[in-house]
């Protein structure tokens, strides 16, 4: 029923959008010949006449069209009839092929009003994080860091913890002896290392049987990361770089020792780099009893683990009154539309690779999970978000989209006469081929996840 639901809602994204375009059109006196739900693409499952448009019901249903008699090489419309839409002055034209996205963002300022009205709050996308049971070994340095039961874990390494993920991300990456080091601690322990051992030269072979003294104080790198990244919005990637695996030797060798007996193979800069692949230290900021409390530094252990179990509660915003919701609203919108438009960057730069790029199939599997968790709200809330997504994706110069119709537009504005519509109509084609063929990979995505789990 939870799948259904979210079939209901993402379907209902669909006839809103085009339903925009539909008014629009009918607005400025357009005809309309057909209204398609789903992409002409295989057989089509229904169709009827609804007064003198067609409704057709296609067996591919990610996506819908509206389709004017341009759009038709037979039609028998005369060429200068004023319900063609060619024949629109270009603000009319423009009007109407932004309508669709329009209607997805009057639908997702609906829908999320809709909840702050029949629940009085709306989710913050922030969550208190709080240690549970403490689990670790005795010998662990959980236990002289300070950290209690029941304590709120404000920050990790300056970084605010307003999720679970951000907290473990940052544990898991400062695995102990994890191999990734930078230049600025190497350089650190190499100035160390070189003031206890100063007549050996930065390069220069270490003869065998030497005695190098090792720093007891080493540079210590500390993990952290963006606010992005915290959310989950871009891959998290450490900074630094892979040790070189000829010296992952020479790390189990000099570790916790305070005296190297050189075995002629390496020389400072290596032993440098070994010294810095140690320990990542994790310094927390935690709430007890209404006191901001810094804790000593915890160390994870080559796994990653600190040993703590993790509480969540999702914070709340209170729409109780008229003006909150709809301030409220359009905040929850803003900040969630934010993150989405960086994240789409993010993919389009490599950041996130394209083996993460979901569609209809997993969002309608996801969406389905949260409304058996958390209620038919999330359901709508997440549907609101599915909108804001269309009404941005389909607003992006790309030719098959509304926004390659407004770039033709404006072409035509700018050269004041129209494109050739066979240029139009090839360009078109191609994109639409290959829009087709990202569908078809997204589903495989989406397919390839739902099995995984």
């Amino acid at each position: 029923m939870s799948i259904l639901i979210m079939i209901l809602l993402l379907s209902l994204l669909i006839l809103v959008h085009e339903a925009g375009h539909f008014c629009a059109a009918r607005a400025f006196g357009i005809k309309v010949d057909k209204f398609g739900f789903g992409l002409p693409v295989g057989p089509t499952l229904y169709k009827t006449k609804i007064g003198d448009v067609e409704v057709l019901v296609h067996a591919f249903l990610l996506g819908g069209y509206v389709s004017f008699p341009d759009d038709e090489k037979d039609c028998d419309l005369p060429k200068d009839s004023p319900e063609r839409f060619v024949n629109k002055p270009i603000w009319q034209r423009v009007v109407v092929v932004s309508a669709g996205v329009i209607a997805n963002v009057i639908c997702a300022i609906a829908l999320v009003m809709v909840v702050a009205i029949f629940t009085g709050k709306l989710p913050s996308g922030n969550y208190e994080v709080y240690t549970a049971e403490i689990s670790a070994p005795k010998d662990a340095s959980i236990w002289t860091s300070g950290l209690q039961k029941g304590d709120r874990i404000l920050k990790a390494n300056g970084c605010d913890i307003n999720n679970a993920y951000s907290l473990v991300t940052i544990v898991k990456n400062s695995a102990k002896n994890n191999g990734i080091i930078t230049a600025e601690t190497v350089e650190t322990n190499y100035t160390k290392l070189k003031n206890l051992n100063p007549g050996l030269t930065r390069e220069e072979e270490i003869p065998e049987g030497l005695a190098i003294r090792l720093p007891e104080a080493l540079s210590q790198e500390v993990v952290t990361m963006d606010k992005y990244a915290a959310k989950g919005a871009k891959y998290f990637k450490p900074n630094g770089e892979k040790i070189d695996e000829r010296l992952l030797d020479l790390v189990k060798q000099i570790e916790g020792k305070t005296v190297y007996i050189s075995e002629g193979k390496y020389n400072l800069e290596d032993i440098a780099k070994a010294l810095s692949n140690g320990s990542h230290p994790i310094n927390l900021v935690v709430e007890r009893n209404g006191k901001t409390i810094e804790l000593n530094p915890i160390y994870p252990d080559e796994k990653g683990i600190i040993g703590i179990g993790l509480t969540t509660k999702q914070t709340m915003i209170e729409t109780k009154n008229p003006v909150a919701v709809v301030k409220e609203s359009c905040v929850y919108l803003w900040d969630n539309t934010y993150t989405m438009m960086y994240s789409l960057g993010q993919l389009f730069t490599g950041n996130i690779p394209l083996k993460d790029m979901h569609g209809v199939v997993a969002i309608t599997k996801i969406g389905g999970d949260m409304i058996d968790r958390s209620g038919k709200s999330s359901g709508i809330l997440l549907a609101a978000l599915i909108s804001m997504n269309l009404a941005i994706l389909n607003i992006l110069p790309i030719p098959a989209l509304d926004g390659g119709h407004l770039m033709f537009l404006t072409i035509e504005k700018l050269m004041r006469k129209p494109v050739n519509e066979k240029v139009i109509e090839a360009v078109s084609m191609v994109f639409f081929s290959l829009l087709i063929i990202l569908m078809i990979f997204v589903v495989f995505n989406d397919i390839t996840l739902i099995v995984r789990k």
